[in-house]
């Protein structure tokens, strides 16, 4: 490939851009007949053709066996007995898709085996989060034996304490960073524990219910509706943002076609508000679904989103989808008005500092972790806001790849109230006389290399408008469920001009249709359509010659490829030029 000289113009976007090394397992697979997938699939680990086939034709083959993760014979046994006694048994979740769809999941099957289940999920603005002593006086008031914890509790040393002392057994299923203090009388399953030695790492709280289910079932003798279980592990898988590769990519993959045809009442009604219609993809899942599943637990109750997934009355699933539908859009309001705010207080920091702190008693404490995440993305930075209310500031942080935030700010555990979370995502509360000082000390306490904090978009192939085309679009589409880990490939595409005008729709969304830019190649006359969500003042400045940086998508209102842009930049013409010569 030959070098690019610098960009004449004012770039309209300041990131780098980069193309992804190239392992070289990457030969390897061209010469095995995978083309132009071959590079991409070096970059997800990808080595072996054999590797490959797996990679692209995900089967339940990927499925490990639930027993190979440490504490799980004990907690198929004792949950087992419970459902064979009738007896009663709590499952305590979190507010979020992931806690959701993992109680729901578990509280289904447990329901299905005998047991008497009392589903408990946190009240987001008024009890916080995770596993906490509160919900133990619920569940001991309800008659529970046992409580069975999904998404949370690794970090809950004193509510298991507070249960086995009223006499309940415990069993933790979570999948966030491992406490010190917890108890040895109680079950934990958590792949991150030092003494797990379970192949896969990263399921999140529904892969972990999941994999509970599939033990308790088999040691019942009973079969394994696996469309059923995956359908619903999906959502959380998918939603959590753990890292779609392995036995992740497996139940996402398996997940969405099950959920294409579900028909359970509560997911055909969601997805009727949503508008998705068909094959469901992960873009839908992320964008659509799962938003309305967060909505309830973040702006009123997630109990909600519950009852929405394990009802079996269509009328009932139809209200239930039509509130959650509602609260999306109060929720996406919210956001919108938290990122402007936080992103105003932080345009007037010069410098911007290494870790970005902001706290407001007019932020919704259940959309804060949306907004961190929005802008770690565009400021590059790990962020963390707070809302408050009273004495106490509770919130989120979302950090960006390569920076550990859950390591960090564990170095300022003692000045927080509550904390815990996972390298990228992490939560908190801390009183809001110590909010001032913790800043301070965050930000003089942060040693990122500077080249992290350097806006970068590393893309994975350079193509002409003239390659842009639905045999394009399938064969990347073989890439598919795409999410952390496995992000949709970025496309280099250029030199390009308008062919139309710009087209404007919603808040600041944006079409536009391009061709290569006029320069003698018989390609110059194929149109490409671009669109931009948020573009609108962006878009308007392109003009001339320009390149963008996006990622092809299917159009499913005209019925064709279009390339969603993540970056774009004038071009001088000496570089048209050389790109003209080098071809």
């Amino acid at each position: 490939m030959t070098g690019r000289p610098v960009v004449e113009e004012r770039p309209i976007d300041t990131a780098e851009w980069l193309e992804k090394a190239t392992p070289g397992a990457a030969g390897a697979l061209a010469e095995a007949g995978y083309g132009l997938l071959s590079a991409p699939l070096a970059r997800r680990g990808v080595s072996t053709p054999s590797e490959a086939d797996a990679f692209l034709a995900p089967h339940r083959r990927g499925l490990h066996d639930p027993f190979l993760l440490h504490g799980m014979e004990e907690a198929v046994e004792r949950l087992r007995r419970a459902c064979r006694d009738g007896a009663t048994v709590a499952v305590v979740g979190d507010y979020d898709v992931d806690g959701v769809t993992a109680c729901a999941l578990l509280t289904a099957v447990s329901r299905a085996l005998g047991a008497k289940v009392v589903p408990i999920l946190p009240k987001r603005l008024t009890e916080g989060y995770g596993f906490q002593v509160l919900q133990v006086e619920k569940a001991h008031r309800a008659g529970a034996s046992l409580i069975v914890t999904v998404d949370c509790g690794t970090t809950s040393g004193d509510a298991v304490l507070a249960a086995i002392e009223r006499g309940i057994d415990v069993i933790v299923t979570d999948h966030h960073v491992v406490g010190s203090d917890f108890p040895s009388r109680a079950i934990q399953i958590n792949p991150l524990q030092d003494d797990c030695d379970y192949p896969f790492r990263h399921l999140c709280g529904a892969g972990l219910a999941f994999k509970l289910a599939q033990g308790v079932l088999r040691r019942s003798g009973r079969a394994e509706p696996l469309a059923a279980l995956l359908r619903v592990a999906c959502l959380g898988t998918i939603a959590d943002v753990v890292p779609l590769v392995g036995e992740n990519r497996v139940i996402a993959a398996l997940g969405l076609r099950a959920l294409s045809e579900a028909r359970s009442p509560g997911l055909r009604a969601l997805k009727r508000v949503a508008r998705v219609r068909g094959s469901v993809s992960s873009t839908e899942v992320a964008f659509r679904l799962g938003p309305r599943i967060n909505a309830a637990g973040r702006l009123a109750d997630a109990e909600l989103a519950l009852r929405l997934l394990l009802t079996t009355d269509s009328t009932e699933a139809d209200r239930l989808a039509g509130e959650l539908d509602a609260l999306n859009r109060n929720r996406q309001a919210e956001e919108r008005r938290v990122v402007k705010q936080a992103a105003e207080f932080f345009a007037a920091r010069d410098p911007l500092p290494g870790v970005l702190v902001a706290w407001s008693p007019e932020w919704h404490r259940g959309v804060v972790g949306i907004a961190a995440g929005r802008l770690a993305r565009d400021l590059h930075r790990p962020v963390i806001l707070l809302g408050v209310d009273g004495d106490t500031g509770t919130g989120s942080g979302r950090s960006i790849p390569g920076l550990d935030l859950h390591s960090f700010v564990a170095g300022f555990q003692d000045r927080t109230i509550r904390f815990g979370g996972h390298p990228q995502a992490i939560g908190l509360s801390v009183a809001v006389s110590e909010l001032p000082d913790l800043r301070s000390a965050m930000e003089g306490a942060d040693e990122w290399p500077p080249e992290i904090l350097v806006r970068r978009r590393e893309y994975e192939l350079e193509l002409s408008a003239g390659q842009i085309g639905s045999e394009l679009y399938a064969e990347l589409a073989r890439l598919e469920p795409h999410g952390e880990g496995n992000r949709r490939p970025l496309i280099r595409l250029g030199p390009l001009e308008r062919a139309s005008p710009l087209r404007e729709f919603g808040e600041d969304h944006v079409k536009l249709r391009v061709r290569a830019a006029g320069d003698g190649r018989s390609e110059g006359s194929r149109p490409v359509w671009l669109l931009g969500w948020g573009w609108k003042e962006r878009a308007a400045s392109l003009d001339g010659r320009f390149e963008v940086l996006g990622a092809l998508e299917w159009d499913s209102y005209q019925g064709g490829p279009v390339v969603r842009i993540e970056d774009a930049r004038r071009i001088g013409s000496h570089e048209t030029r050389e790109r003209r010569m080098s071809a």
